[in-house]
């Protein structure tokens, strides 16, 4: 396949930018992914809206990654990389600018739609350039050095997010991404090479829009009813349009010569288990960096900053055990180190139903670092055995599909937090938006019954499967 690429090789002072053009776009997509969950609360207070019904702010940047997803690795070959990340750049400066001078609810998460639009193209984008102008030598060093800011950035965002409410105000989450962005925007115009296929086929526009009308009405589907009081019958027609989008799109795929995301990628076991556990599992990892932030400030009576410093043993814990997953699958396989993982993360979460306010710091400490330790485990033994069996031939699209369903569950995560943390405040008695903490139980709990549940998945595996000695993409494990 013909690539038209810049006319002479690139300097190794070329190279030496680009790589941290990508990696700080990357450090900040993900940043931005977590840095709010510990300033809803004041943003809820500056706009005037209750603290627990500010999650459609976290919904919409990650939904509308999910959903740009599948179209940036296209626009990329179609107009080259070094524009189309100049534009994702300036779209996530834009929008960051714009979000910090939102006065509703609304405008800001519209401004966060924008400002997801860019971020989604960032990495694939990124990524991609580095693929097509380092050598292949140098290909697995580039794109792991590349991968790390965007590890760190999900870890020290809702402390960075705390700080920072302390010290000036929630509007500071999004104007630090301006400076960086225009710096990024001048970068890329005279140091990002620019490449493009001239023989991309032709979109599938048809498969694109069937996905994204059913992701788009499985998340209002599920927090319509409590983000904007639709009614049980408008809940019901949205979940049947997303069944029946999903469906058309399988009926599509199978005659449609190159689908956006081929139904042969199914055929391969561990992809099929992977990305099904991926989905389901992560549904309850997703709910808990938005629902643990709120939990202490909202029930508890943390500050921002400290509600943002209680997150770094989860950080700590998670970086801690990364290792410890690859042995235990080399010796146990993946079969049983997920299913009883899967079960222990579950537990941890369900664990948070049972804080008060007279809990002992210490034992707070260790419950939190508990939970991120079993946590990343679960993180690397899932992405590890999605990617595992890919080979060449599927890599990209498995690769786009993978990344699809992690932006996904991350939303529906926040969204079925949401919905189960209304639905729990308007039914058990006595709980108000002020003395909120029995509708945090309950509905931690459900989180952990719906995460352990999914340990049935990863139980059809067959028992042998161990890790290999494969490698795959390094910043797919996140």
């Amino acid at each position: 396949m013909p690539i038209a690429q810049t006319a002479s090789a690139p300097s190794q002072k070329t190279l030496t930018v680009m790589l941290w053009l990508v990696a700080v776009g990357f450090f900040m997509q993900t940043l931005d992914a977590t840095i709010v969950n510990t300033a809803l609360p004041a943003m809820a207070t500056s706009l005037g809206e209750l603290p627990l019904r500010m999650q459609s702010v976290v919904i919409a940047y990650s939904l509308t990654m999910a959903v740009m997803i599948p179209v940036s690795g296209w626009l990329a070959d179609r107009l080259g990389t070094r524009r189309v990340f100049m534009s994702a750049i300036f779209v996530f400066t834009v929008g960051s600018l714009l979000c910090a001078n939102a006065h509703t609810l609304n405008q800001l998460v519209v401004f966060r739609i924008m400002q997801g639009v860019g971020g989604a193209m960032l990495l694939p984008v990124g990524r991609l350039a580095v693929l097509r102008t380092f050598p292949a030598e140098r290909y697995l060093p580039a794109l792991s050095f590349v991968a790390i800011p965007g590890l760190i950035g999900p870890l020290i965002g809702p402390t960075l997010g705390g700080w920072l409410v302390k010290i000036a105000s929630w509007h500071w989450i999004f104007l630090i991404n301006v400076p960086v962005g225009v710096a990024g925007c001048i970068a890329t115009a005279f140091f990002m090479p620019d490449s493009r296929n001239p023989d991309t086929a032709k979109f599938d526009l048809k498969g694109y829009l069937l996905l994204i009308v059913g992701m788009v009405a499985i998340s209002f589907a599920l927090d319509g009813r409590t983000e904007f009081g639709i009614q049980h019958a408008t809940v019901l027609v949205l979940l049947i349009l997303s069944l029946a989008c999903f469906v058309a799109y399988g009926l599509h795929a199978v005659r449609e010569p190159q689908p956006i995301f081929s139904l042969e990628l199914f055929r391969i076991h561990t992809f099929s288990v992977g990305l099904l556990g991926n989905l389901f599992a992560r549904i309850g990892s997703g709910a808990m960096p938005y629902l643990i932030p709120l939990l202490l400030q909202v029930s508890l009576g943390y500050s921002a900053f400290q509600a943002g410093l209680m997150m770094l043993p989860v950080a700590a814990a998670g970086m801690s055990s990364k290792q410890l997953a690859t042995r235990l699958i080399t010796k146990y396989g993946y079969r049983r180190v997920l299913v009883t993982n899967t079960v222990l993360v579950g537990l941890a979460m369900a664990s948070f139903s049972l804080t008060g306010v007279n809990q002992p710091l210490w034992l707070r400490l260790v419950q939190l670092a508990f939970f991120g330790g079993v946590n990343s485990m679960q993180f690397t033994a899932m992405n590890t055995l999605t990617l595992k069996d890919l080979g060449t031939g599927g890599a990209s699209s498995g690769n786009s599909l993978f990344s699809l369903v992690q932006m996904l569950s991350m939303s529906l995560g926040v969204t079925v937090a949401g919905a189960l943390l209304a639905t729990f405040t308007g039914l058990l008695p006595k709980v108000t938006e002020a003395s909120s903490l029995p509708a945090f139980h309950a509905t931690f709990l459900c989180v952990g019954i719906i995460t352990a549940g999914s340990a049935w998945i990863f139980a059809q595996l067959s028992p042998e499967i161990r890790a290999s000695a494969k490698k795959t993409d390094p910043s797919e494990r996140t």
